[in-house]
């Protein structure tokens, strides 16, 4: 993934599909620390997807640099870990937990909601001393939502792109592509997951996480060729 053009590798040591058990501390540790490792002594950037706090530290004193947390750092300590790490962060809107996030989502106005959530959420984070340029704001397609919370979301992304943080998107291989065009096995939407993440860099997302790296980055810069030249040449030079 880091030699096809990846910028950073997430490592996650617990699933967050719909559904998933929690791991307890210590097996997410354990799965995650020797991948950290190997990826960091290669000089392959990480961050690291975890909601708890200890799991975080210990990857950031392996050698990540950023805490990827979907529970948008609802918790604490996960703010005081970051704070005090000088870490990057990734704040994700989820509604509920992995267990239950998918029993009948609800929403008055969905893409307010979740702008307002992850704004305040930032603005927390800056108050416990997180600089605001290591803030990624992630509006957490899948989680919580149904097919058409996402689509609205999608088609208003430009709402949380000019909220004053960068914009991450995770569409990569989403339930809802499958939805979408009829596809029932995520490993063959990366097609559509290239078009997707083309179309939210239009709309002004600029960091995305994805599974097909080489796919995903030819559209990306095709798109940022067509409507912004100058981050496009940015690429062209590193």
């Amino acid at each position: 993934m880091h030699s096809e053009g990846a910028d950073l590798i997430d490592v996650g040591g617990e699933s967050t599909r719909p559904g998933a058990d929690p791991v307890p501390q210590q097996e997410e540790t354990a799965r995650i620390l020797p991948v950290i490792t190997g990826l960091v002594s290669k000089g392959v950037p990480v961050s690291v997807d975890t909601s708890k706090p200890e799991v975080a530290l210990r990857a950031l004193d392996a050698g990540a640099s950023v805490i990827n947390d979907v529970t948008g750092f609802r918790d604490p300590e996960m703010v005081d870990v970051a704070a005090r790490t000088g870490a990057g962060v990734v704040v994700m809107h989820m509604q509920g937990d992995p267990r239950t996030m998918q029993d009948e989502p609800k929403y008055g106005d969905v893409v307010a909601e979740i702008r307002a959530y992850l704004v305040g959420r930032a603005l927390q984070l800056e108050d416990a001393g997180v600089r605001p340029d290591a803030i990624v704001i992630d509006p957490g397609f899948g989680f919580g939502k149904t097919t058409r919370h996402n689509l609205e979301l999608f088609s208003r992304l430009e709402e949380l792109s000019r909220a004053g943080y960068p914009v991450m998107v995770g569409l990569s291989r989403k339930s809802t592509l499958g939805v979408i065009t009829g596809e029932p096995d995520p490993k063959r939407r990366d097609t559509q997951t290239a078009i997707a993440t083309s179309l939210a860099f239009e709309r002004g997302a600029r960091v995305f996480r994805v599974h097909n790296v080489a796919k995903s980055r030819d559209a990306l810069r095709i798109a940022a060729a067509i409507v912004d030249p100058q981050e496009w040449e940015k690429w062209q030079q590193d």
